[in-house]
């Protein structure tokens, strides 16, 4: 008898996962474990990449996830195939920047993993638009049986037009996105090569953009040239490997940044969810307001 299948998805690689029935222990890349869980998905357990601690996953990523109850494996080149078997997956979900690659695992353990379990690749990279990402997911997570509330969508739709008409206004605050990179510089999010970035320019929020030169994402300078940029509202990356800011604010580069800006925290791998999305553009929209002329 031939094989029936049940469950089947064709990710952004282009590859079609199959399965006899639909997969419900699902073992996520952190990005995407929160992405589905927003979307009624509930995954198993979840994994980081070499940016992240072996022992705690990063609080940042993990947006509504209840980590009481979903295991964190550890992250990285570090793990092994056979630790990612050991939660029993039927399903692995991770993400790619591009080219296909498994972000997260080293090539031949994600090589020798789909040997044993389907694998399915979700492109978070700059060719797509965070919408376009979102889509991508929220198709998985009906595939695996489950439907976002009606509301997230509202709520989403809400949030943009409120940010869209604040950012409409005159004299818009400029908008600096930046990651921390220790106590003499500081990286410099190029926004088209961000998708969150760019959905806030298309809802015309000013946000500034760095000098031409070196790096695709971002922009490498000392905090001096930062402070020159005079920013009102700074997205700053609160990811665990980047510099806490806590551990700038004694000295005095950090500082003239922060001087009169409001500071808003910011993940540049984000939960790509209506809901994770209307908190964040709601966070901007506040700032926006606050920082608005008073006429």
């Amino acid at each position: 008898m031939r094989e029936q299948i049940m469950w089947q998805f064709s990710d952004d690689r282009g590859q079609l996962s199959t399965a006899e029935r639909r997969p419900a222990r699902v073992l996520a890349y952190v990005q995407a474990g929160a992405s589905l869980w927003d979307r009624g998905i509930r995954p198993s357990a979840i994994f980081g990449s070499d940016h992240d601690d072996h022992a705690v996953p990063d609080t940042a990523k993990t947006g509504s996830l209840p980590l009481t109850e979903v295991r964190y494996l550890g992250a990285g080149s570090a793990l092994d195939v056979d630790t990612l078997l050991g939660v029993e997956p039927d399903l692995v979900v991770a993400v790619s920047y591009g080219g296909g690659h498994v972000y997260g695992l080293a090539p031949e353990t994600a090589k020798h993993l789909e040997e044993h379990v389907p694998v399915v690749v979700v492109d978070v990279g700059q060719a797509r638009t965070l919408a376009e990402i979102g889509e991508r997911f929220a198709r998985l997570a009906r595939s695996l049986g489950a439907e976002e509330p009606a509301s997230a969508a509202r709520d989403l739709d809400a949030a943009r037009d409120r940010l869209r008409t604040l950012a409409a206004g005159p004299d818009r605050p400029r908008v600096l996105a930046l990651s921390p990179a220790g106590r003499d510089q500081a990286h410099l999010a190029r926004p088209r090569m961000w998708p969150e970035l760019r959905a806030l320019a298309e809802l015309g929020v000013d946000l500034v953009e760095p000098a031409e030169g070196p790096g695709a994402n971002w922009s490498t300078v000392g905090w001096a040239q930062a402070a020159t940029l005079r920013p009102a509202i700074v997205l700053a990356d609160i990811r665990s490997n980047a510099t806490p800011l806590d551990e700038l604010r004694t000295g005095d580069g950090w500082s003239a940044v922060e001087e009169g800006a409001q500071v808003l925290p910011w993940n540049p791998e984000p939960v790509c969810s209506p809901q994770a999305h209307a908190r964040f553009l709601t966070c901007v929209a506040d700032a926006l307001e606050a920082a608005a002329p008073r006429r």
